[in-house]
């Protein structure tokens, strides 16, 4: 072994073995860490950076795909329930180039692609039915693409077109939906797929979209729209009305002696209204007037005549006469008014509000004033069935001081839990501080301890002391330990023989220190042999001692 390395165990070895066990388990633990840090440090390192081949692919594709994969040798990993397959950065391109030629992933929607692949030959059934199924592909395309949605499926429902038809009808469609991680979506998200599928079909509006996800749950049904969107709106309207009278009515008769409650109706569908008004034009003039006149001159006949080859009287020559007849129709224009009404889904079409007043509270105010502030406040409609109901009466003070009481027992457990964090957060701290202070106060004990050598005739004895020149006087006095004697300069410089020799935390090897003090004092003792008599008898005396 080479002395260096030999000299550097033999260090570490010394200085392991002035450990304490505490010290010596926190170094194991540390080093521990340390091999277990490089090595997932290492590992990590060592790991490939991993990127997206598909995303969103069916079962038989991704089987596909891990199996092309496997046969090529290249690593992988499964995602998102194996809809996702990632592989190292360097592969994806050519991976993706590979699986292409193969012709995956091979389970598409089709979309306007379907458009291509039909001949010339095909029937105007089939025109139809492959367009229906390219609209499906690319909507349910679209719709796989929000965030949140993982597959879509689309069924489109289109009337037959035909002049024969009194009553058209609207087109229908179906959105099945399959999001990730089995969440639900928002009325944000489920608006915008019905309002993307109505918009894509002529004729269809967004009531005949009908929306359901993995769970069977329905988000949005036809004739209704998006399922509870009514609900919600009805409850935000009766929130906002209630804040706003309530509000009002703290101000006028106090916090606390006014409860209001609203109760609305919000339409949920869509409707509209035709209306066609007919009016006279100015002046007076009749929408249709008729008028016929007859005029008829002549002398008086002197007989009717004679009867004629088919029984016709042939009148007499002599007789004479004028007949002229006049007839005419007038149709005039009449003004006409066509106004057209929608009422969308959401609107109120009825609302009623109730409104009870502290009677032992409520001075100054009558139940007719409030009423018609209350009234003007939630714009009341007395036409659409809109009521307002205001009454005195007399406040119940239990369940208040219950309230009360409630509040400030949940105020006492909230102080008395803050007070119990508070003490074992200091306790935590303490303790760490405490933890730090010892240690601090253990490494310095250390650093001032001083490792030191007595050399006797049996060989070198190895203890600990401290520095302090006090506790070493002290230690000396109690072993009848003298100052080393002070030996004279030689002509050759020569080195004074300590009784005590010091070493720091990190001394030279044991066998090297001999050998340096046998030369030094065979030198001493070739150079000044009665100074050495006296210092090996004073470290003889010492020995016994």
């Amino acid at each position: 072994m080479p002395p260096f390395l030999a000299t550097t165990i033999g260090r570490a070895k010394q200085i392991a073995g002035g450990f304490t066990v505490a010290q010596r388990t926190i170094a194991v633990i540390g080093a521990a860490l340390l091999v277990m840090g490089v090595i997932a440090l290492g590992s990590w390192l060592s790991k490939p950076q991993m990127s997206p081949l598909f995303t969103g692919l069916s079962a038989t594709d991704a089987s596909a795909v891990v199996e092309q994969l496997k046969s090529a040798g290249v690593p992988y990993e499964l995602t998102e329930g194996g809809a996702t397959i990632l592989v190292p950065d360097a592969q994806v391109y050519p991976q993706r180039l590979t699986a292409a030629a193969a012709g995956l992933p091979s389970d598409t929607s089709g979309g306007y692609t379907l458009l291509d692949k039909m001949g010339v030959t095909a029937s105007e059934f089939q025109q139809s039915v492959t367009y229906k199924r390219a609209i499906e592909g690319e909507l349910a395309r679209t719709i796989g693409a929000m965030s949140g949605v993982t597959a879509a499926s689309v069924q489109l429902a289109i009337p037959e077109q035909s002049v024969f038809v009194a009553e058209e009808r609207h087109p229908t469609a179906s959105v099945f939906v399959k999001t990730q991680g089995g969440g639900s979506l928002t009325e944000d998200q489920v608006a915008a797929i019905v309002h993307l599928t109505s918009a894509s079909i002529p004729g269809m509006t967004p009531e005949d979209v009908a929306v359901t996800d993995q769970s069977g749950k329905v988000l949005a049904a036809v004739g209704t729209g998006l399922t509870g969107s009514a609900n919600t709106q009805a409850t935000e309207y009766e929130a906002k009305v209630a804040s706003t009278v309530t509000r009002m009515l703290e101000t006028i008769v106090g916090p606390g002696n006014a409860t209001v409650s609203v109760a609305a109706d919000v339409a949920n569908s869509t409707s509209e209204r035709m209306d066609e008004t007919y009016t006279a034009p100015e002046g007076g003039v009749m929408s249709n007037e008729q008028t016929k006149t007859e005029t008829y001159t002549g002398g008086q006949g002197t007989g009717t005549g004679v009867l004629g080859p088919d029984n016709i009287a042939v009148p007499n020559a002599a007789g004479g006469g004028n007949y002229q007849a006049e007839e005419s129709t007038r149709s005039n224009a009449v003004n006409k008014s066509t106004e057209k009404t929608t009422t969308p889904a959401g609107e109120v079409t009825r609302q009623t509000i109730s409104v009870a007043l502290d009677r032992g509270a409520v001075n100054g105010v009558t139940a007719e004033q409030v009423q018609a502030l209350v009234s003007t406040a939630a714009g009341i409609d007395a036409q659409r069935g809109d009521t307002v109901t205001v009454e005195m009466v007399e406040f119940s003070q239990t369940g208040a001081a219950a309230a009360q009481a409630a509040l400030d027992a949940a105020e006492a457990e909230k102080a008395a839990q803050m007070q119990a964090d508070l003490l074992r957060a200091a306790i935590i701290g303490g303790s760490i501080v405490l933890a730090a202070i010892i240690l601090v106060v253990a490494l310095l004990v250390r650093r001032k301890m001083k490792r030191r050598t007595l050399y006797t005739d049996e060989g070198p004895i190895e203890y600990f002391s401290t520095i302090t020149e006090t506790e070493e006087q002290k230690l000396k006095s109690l072993k009848g330990l003298a100052e080393p004697i002070a030996l004279p300069a030689a002509t050759p410089p020569t080195k004074v023989l300590p009784t005590l020799l010091d070493i720091e935390e990190e001394p030279e090897a044991t066998q090297v220190l001999v050998e340096q003090r046998r030369r030094d004092v065979e030198q001493l003792a070739k150079s000044d042999p009665q100074n050495a008599a006296k210092a090996l008898a004073s470290m003889m005396d010492e020995a016994m001692a």
